[in-house]
């Protein structure tokens, strides 16, 4: 008689298989729990990095939006050399001054300018907070995705697991049958159906194998992982711990909270119509106002003046005979004020056309607005429907596992009492492990149920170990 030994150990590696670290497993494995790859995922993701910086760039755009309605300062200063100049030769000696030293403070400030400083502020604040909520809700879908590829690459190597397992124990059965031919107690038919059945076995588990690498490659890919580094998964979910959480959430009846990303649509919308208020402007006058305080050097000999300029017959070349007093070559003061207004009377309909597409964006950001709340509610109801779908699916699951397990203990005790045969245990054996696979499967989906529906519902994600990640409530 063929011992149950191997069949036996078979079967309590695939139970008791967890994707934790080996003891002689490369130190230099890499190993992640969940929330810490959910920590890696938030903070290294090339998605978490590129909505960062979109608000990086809107508070820049607010910077510059403001800086319009601000007074400007600016300091000027210039030297020029005249070589030959035809005015002095026209009219006289006075205009002949070759060189010429200049320095001013030039303050200016637009006092109005119909209202697009304040309406730029406005597009520039409500584009900068819409900026926070979708970068808000990418990292709350990250989280989400975290989750999925982190388990996807768990449920992934136990499937893989269990396919191997399965092409063992067909293995197994081939040699038995093979041996049971020999003492004449099977015939050739028996051996040629073990064999073509480990052989339909063959390309799911190379299909699994292949499964288990894609989902690894993706999980690193996400996560920022050199690709050649090991990876060990340290989370294994527990199905009694899953249970309580899509319990409590599908008995949370409170309404649910508005997601970032609707929020920061309904933010464009308004940041669009404050756009409206830009293009108006573009009809109504600018007051602006310039203050210049400067200085003014004319030195008969080139040269940067060093001293307060100062007019007297005394600096003339011969002072008895001068008639008109002579500078020393000095700094003179020379200061101005005004106020401008500018009105475009007539810009051939440039300002029209602006209001006009203005408008129109305004518009199609509304209707926008009405689609994403619609989505809204549509993904709420949908995820409420998986998850109804997941729990009946869990719940099915775990009494086919109680029942295959319950056949393989009569198909054990059968063949010890030799009225069974090992081919009947081996099936039994073959169908716990599939239960277990399946087991596996409708856990991962109803977690991952979970915590889709706490995402669409703006609820914190819940993570096996009791904590959550928050939904961002920027405004």
């Amino acid at each position: 008689m063929i011992s149950l030994r191997p069949f036996l150990g078979l079967l309590l590696a695939g139970a008791t298989a967890l994707p934790a670290a080996l003891p002689g497993q490369d130190p230099d494995t890499l190993r992640l729990t969940l929330n810490e790859a959910v920590e890696r995922m938030l903070r290294a993701s090339d998605e978490a990095r590129i909505a960062s910086a979109q608000v990086e760039v809107a508070d820049a755009q607010v910077t510059s939006s403001r800086a319009a309605g601000l007074p400007q300062l600016r300091l000027t200063s210039s030297y020029v050399q005249q070589v030959e100049n035809a005015r002095a030769l026209i009219v006289g000696n006075v205009f002949g001054q070759s060189f010429t030293y200049t320095s001013s403070l030039q303050l200016s400030h637009a006092f109005f300018q119909g209202g697009r400083i304040v309406g730029a502020t406005q597009v520039a604040a409500r584009t900068e907070r819409a900026a926070r909520l979708t970068r808000d809700e990418t990292r709350v879908g990250l989280a989400v995705d975290a989750q999925r590829v982190y388990l996807g690459v768990a449920l992934a190597g136990q499937l893989a697991g269990i396919q191997r397992r399965n092409l063992e124990i067909a293995d197994q059965r081939l040699a038995q049958v093979e041996q049971l031919e020999r003492s004449g107690r099977a015939s050739r038919y028996d051996v040629l159906r073990a064999r073509v059945e480990r052989q339909n076995l063959e390309p799911a588990a190379l299909q699994a194998e292949s499964d288990r690498q894609a989902a690894e490659l993706e999980f690193k890919r996400l996560l920022q992982i050199p690709l050649e580094r090991p990876i060990a998964l340290a989370t294994v979910l527990d199905p009694a711990a899953v249970t309580p959480l899509a319990e409590a959430a599908l008995a949370d009846a409170a309404p649910a909270g508005v997601r970032p990303s609707v929020h920061a649509i309904e933010l464009t919308a308004s940041a669009r119509e404050a756009a409206v208020k830009v293009a108006r402007a573009d009809v109504l006058p600018t007051i602006t106002a310039n203050l210049n305080v400067g200085y003014l050097a004319l030195p008969a000999l080139n040269g940067l003046p060093t001293r307060m300029g100062e007019t007297s017959l005394s600096f003339c070349a011969n002072p008895a005979t001068a008639t008109r007093p002579c500078q020393n070559n000095g700094w003179f003061p020379d200061r101005s004020f005004n106020i401008q207004l500018a009105w475009p009377l007539f810009d051939g309909l440039r300002a029209k056309g602006a209001i006009d597409v203005a408008q129109a964006q305004a518009r199609v950001a509304d209707l926008q607005v009405r689609q994403a709340r619609e989505q809204a509610a549509i993904d709420v109801a949908q995820a409420r429907a998986e998850l109804v779908r997941a729990q009946a699916t869990f719940a099915a699951r775990a009494g086919n596992v109680r029942e295959a397990a319950e056949a393989f203990e009569l198909a054990t005790m059968r063949f010890g009492r030799g009225i069974g045969t090992q081919l009947e245990v081996s099936d039994a054996q073959l169908a716990l492990l599939i239960a277990r696979s399946t087991e596996a499967r409708a856990t991962h989906d109803l977690y991952l149920a979970v915590a889709e529906y706490a995402r669409v519902r703006a609820r914190p994600i819940p993570l096996p170990d009791g904590s959550h990640v928050a939904v961002g409530t920027t405004r």
